[in-house]
Formats: structure tokens, sequence, C-alpha cells
């Protein structure tokens, strides 16, 4: 049986090839402006996957959720400083949420689906120096 420390970033990991695999999905999907949408979407599925590869990191249970000021408050546990840093992230939440199904909803501009992208690579790029940091320790 594996050291729960290690299974923890092991998990990690995983979390983190799928936030990966998000924004690459992304970056091919905002080369098409007429699904600016779906962009957006997986912006939102990358930031909330890197946020849970660092409560899986440091070993902090989490609810299914989507919401991103939800999972930034459980961070503000072990690190507040990322959770501070990242408060803007939240703003990616509907993307997930309402965006997700059929439904009355504003079409997302062309820009605001870059800036999603930009926010969530942000994301993942901090979880990812906070966890390197945490190997230096």
């Amino acid at each position: 049986m594996k050291p729960p420390e290690k299974a923890a970033r092991e998990m990690a990991g995983e979390w983190l090839a799928k936030a990966d695999a998000d924004l690459r999905a992304r970056d091919g999907l905002l080369a098409a402006a007429a699904l600016s949408e779906i962009a957006a979407f997986h912006a939102q599925q990358a930031a909330e996957k890197a946020l849970k590869a660092f409560l899986v990191w440091n070993q902090v249970e989490f609810p299914r959720t989507h919401d991103i000021k939800r999972l930034l408050a459980l961070c503000r546990s072990t690190d507040p400083g990322l959770a501070e840093s990242l408060a803007d992230a939240a703003q990616l939440t509907p993307y997930g949420v309402e965006y997700r199904y059929p439904g009355e909803y504003p079409t997302v501009p062309t820009a605001a689906a870059e800036e999603s992208a930009a926010l969530a690579r942000r994301v993942r790029d901090e979880v990812v120096r906070h966890l390197a940091e945490d190997t230096r320790r």
C-alpha cells in the first residue's frame, strides 16, 4: 500500500493532466470563434481541476462541485496566499455551470473566452508553482 503523501501526489498529477487536457482543448476551440462558449467551459474546467489537484496534494477533501469560489475557500485553509491571488478565478464558475447545459444565457464574446483562457492558465501555473515550492521544503 502506498503512503498517503505518495498517493496524494500521484492523484494530484492526474488532476493536473486533466487540467492540461482542458487547456489544450480550449486552445483549439478558441481558434474557432464560433465555439467561444465551449472554449470558456474548458477554461473553467481547467481551473477547477488545477485547484482540485492542489487540494488533493494537500490532502484536503472537497465536494463534487464546479464552484471555483468554494474550491478557493478550501485552498485558503492550506495556503491563504494562493487563494487570495486567484480570487478572480471565481468569475469562471458560470462557464462550468450555466453554460454547461442548454438554456438562455448571453453569448460569450471571443474576448471573454480569451480572458477566461488566460485566467485558467494563470490558475494552473500558480498551482504548479505552489506544488513545486512544496517539494523543496
